[in-house]
């Protein structure tokens, strides 16, 4: 877990309070500091429905860092210090998956030989391409962003945020199964219905519609984007799904960031 202690043992009986799957949600996707009270499935099913809270919290810290950055320093340094800021406060979670599921799909082996090759610490070729991409297309995107103005651009770190956040619960659907025992992919797959799924992303539109009042043409863009990073996620997800045989902690983080580049990409497209 990137924050809080390890969870307590035996999981209460009961269904889980809201506070709970809040604590489940902060405490393993992001390092700020929760003492998780459950770890059980019911709890990590709630906790990827509040994942997008998640979302909120850390975007708007970024987009706060990355606004002041690119008022005194320019568009470009604002941009690398709201993806920064964004690694920082995961410790690279997401990052990580990313990499791991670029391996183990550029490897060409089978499903058992390419699980194991994510599970390994070390970074393949596959893996460094895909990151360094990625990284650079979010930082290019963000850039351009900053530049129109710094409002513009912590709206669009907040967007590429949560949509980030709101393709986990898609990740976690009870149709998608775990591609192997153990791990948190294990823990969280299969939690989510589909009608939950949907009404956080429907909520996470709303509230980046309203935001995007503040900007003009923002109010309909941002949904817009969040809508195409969801679709780009759910394509890299039915391509591990096919290629895995479910998901794993890894897959959930590389859709996390296929997300929120996707989300980041149309926004520029968008101008």
């Amino acid at each position: 877990m990137p924050g809080g202690g390890p969870p307590t043992e035996g999981p209460p009986a009961g269904a889980p309070s809201v506070s709970e799957a809040l604590r489940f949600a902060f405490g393993t996707l992001s390092v700020l500091r929760v003492r998780v009270e459950r770890w059980d499935r019911p709890t990590a099913g709630r906790a990827m429905l509040c994942a997008p809270v998640v979302g909120v919290v850390l975007g708007a810290l970024a987009a706060l860092v990355g606004a002041l950055v690119a008022w005194r320093a320019g568009g470009l340094l604002g941009a690398v210090a709201a993806v920064a800021v964004q690694a920082a406060l995961t410790r690279g979670l997401h990052l990580d998956g990313l990499a791991d599921v670029a391996d183990g799909l550029g490897s060409g082996k089978p499903a058992e030989d390419a699980l194991r090759i994510m599970k390994q610490s070390d970074i393949g070729p596959f893996g460094v391409l895909t990151l360094l991409l990625t990284l650079l297309a979010q930082i290019a995107a963000l850039a351009g962003r900053f530049d129109a103005s710094p409002w513009r651009g912590a709206l669009a770190v907040l967007a590429a945020a949560t949509a980030a956040r709101c393709a986990l619960a898609w990740g976690c659907l009870r149709s998608v199964p775990a591609a192997r025992p153990g791990g948190l992919g294990a823990t969280v797959a299969s939690t989510v219905g589909t009608g939950g799924a949907l009404a956080v992303s429907a909520g996470a539109a709303l509230l980046l519609g309203l935001l995007g009042l503040t900007d003009g043409g923002s109010a309909l863009w941002l949904p817009v984007a969040l809508l195409v990073g969801l679709v780009c996620a759910r394509l890299l997800l039915r391509r591990c799904v096919r290629r895995f045989g479910g998901i794993t902690g890894d897959v959930l983080g590389a859709m996390a960031e296929c997300a929120a580049t996707g989300s980041l990409l149309t926004l520029a497209l968008a101008g």
